[in-house]
């Protein structure tokens, strides 16, 4: 069975997922800010939080164009907008580690350039490695080398390429590896969710633990994360923020607090309605069984000697008399006494001299 195991909590099929609250860059660059929104998901439920850590520098040139959705950021440049929230550095991230320590929340930071690599790896029992670095091999090389379990994103990418950067990381030092289902779109639509990609990833590599980073925009029941997990996804992470109505790329497609609870409770009651895999009846079936199944019952009033045959009998709740999986073997029978119309049938009621069939 894959498992993957994240700081003390042990990740495989039969568990719970583990979700992870991307905070991204929505703290906007302020460490309170940064703080808060720890402190947010730690009480919705969150397992983890995760931040991006990168320097406009060396994430972009100066002629990256925009691809997300710029009626909701108009920035047109990437280097332009990485640039408005790359303040935070060593200690800053240092900080917020600290916080998540105290808080009782798992950090997570997803590095972006090998500097990153370097000073965030004493911090974190794991590595995320983005989508669009699935290809990056000198990147999944430094990740690897620090031995850690990592946690790949698999948006934009065939079959192949997912293989290639197992093969990558596996080669350089890490024997551990989650793949994330995630579709590179910011917003992904709801018809390009294509949470059946979950199970192909399951079939193409079932030594791994297979989650899901959503981009969707949250909806009213997280029905989309709900079915991820149904679908078989073991580690589930989305944007998270103070308010979805607030400008920037990453919060009209994040969920908030009240989200993050509505998720959080549909784990609660599926693992409570779950239950066995063995089919069985449960002990508070048994009143249903006595009184909801049927018993063989004398339609007419019968004197003793009778022959029964299937025109004297019928089937009727409750279930005390003779079941009428045993129909044929009460026809042909004689009554040893007299019966009154509607009585339930009881093996007594027959001459069984020629067999017992109770």
């Amino acid at each position: 069975m894959a498992t993957i195991t994240i700081g003390d909590y042990v990740i495989s099929d039969q568990t719970m997922p583990y979700v992870i609250a991307e905070i991204g860059v929505n703290h906007e660059g302020s460490l309170e800010k940064a703080k808060e929104l720890i402190d947010l998901s730690h009480s919705g439920g969150a397992n983890a939080v995760k931040f991006q850590t990168y320097k406009a520098e060396t994430l972009a040139s100066k002629n990256s164009p925009a691809y997300w959705n710029l009626d909701q950021e108009p920035t047109t440049s990437q280097y332009d907008l990485f640039k408005k929230y790359d303040r935070f550095g060593e200690k800053e991230y240092a900080i917020l580690a600290g916080h998540c320590r105290a808080v009782g929340i798992d950090f997570l930071s997803t590095p972006f350039d090998d500097r990153a690599v370097d000073f965030l790896s004493p911090m974190m029992s794991c590595f995320k490695i983005a989508s669009a670095d699935i290809t990056n091999f000198p990147l999944l090389r430094r990740i690897a080398s620090q031995k850690k379990p990592i946690l790949l994103s698999t948006g934009a990418s065939t079959l192949a390429e997912i293989a290639m950067a197992i093969a990558e990381l596996e080669r350089w030092g890490c024997s551990s590896i989650a793949l994330l289902h995630c579709v590179l779109n910011y917003p992904t639509l709801y018809q390009n969710a294509h949470l059946n990609m979950i199970t192909g990833l399951q079939r193409a590599f079932p030594e791994s633990i297979v989650g899901y980073s959503d981009h969707t925009l949250p909806d009213r029941c997280m029905i989309t994360l709900t079915a991820a997990y149904l679908k078989g996804a073991r580690i589930i992470e989305k944007h998270f923020t103070f308010d979805k109505k607030l400008p920037g790329n990453d919060h009209y497609h994040a969920m908030d607090i009240n989200d993050l609870k509505n998720f959080m409770d549909n784990l609660s009651l599926l693992l409570e309605i779950q239950g066995n895999t063995h089919k069985a009846p449960l002990n508070d079936e048994e009143i249903s069984i006595r009184n909801a199944r049927r018993s063989i019952v004398i339609k007419e009033a019968l004197k003793k000697g009778t022959t029964l045959n299937e025109e004297m009998l019928t089937c009727k709740r409750p279930g005390f008399g003779i079941n009428p999986i045993h129909w044929d073997k009460v026809i042909g029978k004689k009554a040893t006494r007299d019966m009154p119309a509607d009585h339930i049938l009881q093996w007594w009621d027959i001459d069984t001299s020629e067999g017992r069939y109770a």
